[in-house]
């Protein structure tokens, strides 16, 4: 059965139904400014509330980008912010939180967003800090042509069966790197070691500490099994994300793939590539180290926040603007662009990966108010290792000691 239940940090995310509604657009005369992501789902909900709420807005902007993560707190620091709202995700929100850029939504759910599932508030003490909409997770891709004419007949269930896999197709002559994963230096980077660290069993801070321990067995044996699929990725893997990564798949360049459930879409759908590639693309559950162990992925979930240095009439429209896109007919027109947490959603191809993931037990990246400090140090530390620069002991050794001044600055360890 498809993902029934997504829980993160205490908010339970359930695929329930909201009432048809007509637009609710808040007070007029309003500025709304959003910074989002670039990928369809979040263009699909960005541009249903400027359709909804434009006319009424004395300006409604959006920038979509791959750089949100890097610039929307210093964009919301000022008084007024640059943005109205930051669409986020788990480490985002906490990024935000972190340095209070962002406020409380009990009045505005109360007064415009009587329509939306209260399961889809993400609380924290009591308060709604976000309102998600659609669930994600890192998955398996594969090319079953390539995978048959290498010999190999079943998607690989484990990082061996990958790693078999990838030397087969290279042996058979096929593709000298078949396998794609989003191994940017930086937060892509960070993010495939939490993946692989995970399916290893690891833990990333030491039992009700804010103390890392990813300099640990887990962390070593993550970090060989990366190296060994990297040992099939493109030359230039380390300067490739989710739009590099999507661009060689849809080119035919690539078998196996590490990459997002919201690349499903526009992966399998007749733009941008060949029938070939689209009609033999097969969507699983993320490698485990063992046969049905916990999957390498993180669960996550898609949200709005509303920011804390704007007028609160500019906080209202901009609430009711973002809410009025989460309903039924959005959800209709944009289907199989994401796993909507929204009434109306039909899972398809384009879901299996994710829904698979999720059913399998992966888990859900941590809301911890650390993590970030410890995911931006794996992202600058691990690079020597991957370039066969250092050992796996004194990469991680270098991530928690750059890991440790960051959390002391910030008052997490003293």
């Amino acid at each position: 059965m498809f993902l029934k239940k997504l829980v993160i940090a205490g908010a339970a995310l359930c695929l329930m139904k909201s009432a048809a509604f007509a637009a609710d657009c808040g007070p007029s005369g309003q500025s709304i400014r959003i910074l989002a992501s670039d990928f369809p789902a979040i263009h699909a909900v960005a541009g249903t509330a400027e359709e909804n709420c434009s006319a009424g807005a004395s300006e409604f902007t959006r920038n979509h980008t791959t750089e949100a993560r890097q610039i929307m707190n210093a964009a919301l620091t000022p008084n007024p912010s640059e943005y109205t709202s930051v669409i986020v995700a788990n480490s985002t929100l906490t990024q935000l939180m972190n340095d209070g850029l962002v406020r409380p939504l009990n009045d505005l759910v109360e007064k415009h967003g009587s329509h939306l599932p209260k399961n889809l508030m993400i609380t924290i003490d009591g308060n709604i800090m976000a309102v998600a909409f659609m669930a994600n997770s890192q998955h398996l891709f594969s090319r079953k042509d390539v995978l048959a004419k290498a010999g190999v007949n079943e998607i690989p269930g484990t990082y061996n069966e990958m790693i078999t896999a990838a030397k087969a197709i290279r042996e058979a002559g096929i593709m000298e790197h078949p396998i794609v994963m989003n191994m940017k230096t930086g937060w892509n980077v960070g993010e495939s070691f939490n993946l692989v660290f995970l399916a290893h069993g690891g833990e990333f801070f030491k039992a009700g500490t804010a103390e890392p321990s990813v300099n640990s067995a887990a962390g070593v044996a993550a970090l060989n099994t990366l190296r060994e699929l990297v040992e099939y990725a493109h030359p230039d893997h380390l300067t490739q994300a989710s739009n590099e990564t999507q661009a060689i798949w849809e080119a035919g360049e690539a078998a196996l793939g590490i990459m997002w459930g919201s690349r499903g879409a526009p992966i399998l759908d007749d733009e941008g590539s060949s029938a070939e590639v689209t009609s033999n693309t097969v969507l699983s559950s993320a490698p485990s180290v063992e046969p049905g162990g916990i999957p390498g992925a993180t669960l996550w979930w898609d949200g709005f926040t509303i920011s804390k240095n704007v007028s609160d009439a500019e906080a209202e429209a901009t609430f009711a603007a973002l809410a009025s896109a989460l309903n039924s007919d959005m959800v209709a027109a944009h289907n199989d662009e994401a796993v909507w947490l929204l009434d109306g959603f039909k899972p398809g191809a384009a879901a299996a990966g994710v829904s698979a993931t999720a059913q399998g037990g992966a888990a859900p990246y941590p809301m911890l108010p650390q993590i970030g400090l410890l995911h931006n140090a794996l992202g600058s530390e691990l690079s020597d290792f991957l370039k066969g620069e250092e050992s796996a002991e004194k990469a991680l050794a270098d991530v928690e000691a750059a890991y440790v001044t960051a959390a002391k600055e910030a008052g997490f360890l003293q």
